[in-house]
């Protein structure tokens, strides 16, 4: 499929077990945000999109596997994908076996518009512990946050905090870094103490609640953008109100 600019949506979730129906409530949820959008489609090994008939059953039977292959909607000039894998113990937060989903939708008005809709959908339907989007050309400068030595100095571009890799954070409900729009469970809000009415209250006129008890959290109006002096401001802001994110300060 064309690749082309887009928002890049990752949810962090507990493991797969057999067929929970999360992959495919994942799914529902991107198609009730972006209406007509249906993620029917697979890919071949060529890229090209090959029609799934029964679209559900076959979810489920990859679910009952452990796996979440790759769906799309067909659509080479608009594409829409979500797929997802397991999460080693090793390899994350709190030590605990993790599934992560991963989506990607063009970065267009339309898609601008619904992307808290759709992060909210996929992170509620999977039962994700936290979420975020980005933009695809600022997710590979943020990802330089990492540091992957615990005993090596780093530091990242623009002042930006250095963050541990998440088997160094010590719950899988805080977040490993922010996002554009953050999904935050009711866990991951208490493990990094938001909302605060006072210290919160620009954040909060960008937040909703979620029916489980979570929270959407949109960080600037419009996607992030590092260039934009008053969004990096905005980000370096959150990072400071939420020192447990990535790991730097362990919750008290």
């Amino acid at each position: 499929m064309t690749k082309q600019s887009s928002l890049i949506l990752i949810v962090y979730a507990p493991a797969l077990v057999s067929n929970d129906g999360r992959t495919l409530a994942a799914a529902h949820g991107i198609e009730r945000a972006l209406p007509g959008v249906r993620l029917e489609w697979e890919l071949s090994r060529a890229g090209r999109p090959i029609a799934l008939p029964q679209r559900d059953g076959w979810l489920a039977e990859a679910s009952a596997r452990g796996k979440f292959p790759l769906l799309c909607n067909g659509d080479e000039n608009y594409p829409v994908t979500v797929t997802g894998w397991g999460r080693p113990a090793g390899l994350s937060a709190g030590g605990q076996s993790q599934f992560e989903v991963h989506a990607e939708l063009p970065l267009d008005a339309a898609s601008i518009a619904a992307a808290a809709d759709v992060l909210e959908g996929v992170a509620e339907g999977a039962r994700a512990f936290w979420g975020r989007v980005l933009p695809n050309g600022v997710a590979p400068e943020m990802a330089k946050q990492i540091r992957h030595s615990m005993d090596q100095p780093h530091v990242p571009p623009r002042g930006l905090p250095a963050l541990n890799l998440p088997q160094h954070i010590p719950s899988p409900a805080i977040p490993h870094h922010l996002g554009w729009l953050n999904y935050w469970s009711a866990a991951a809000a208490q493990a990094i103490r938001f909302p605060d009415p006072v210290r919160d209250a620009d954040l909060l006129s960008r937040a909703r609640r979620t029916a489980t008890g979570g929270w959407v959290v949109r960080l600037t109006e419009t996607p992030l953008d590092l260039d934009n002096s008053a969004h990096l401001e905005a980000l370096l802001r959150a990072y400071k109100r939420f020192p447990e994110i990535g790991g730097r300060v362990t919750p008290g």
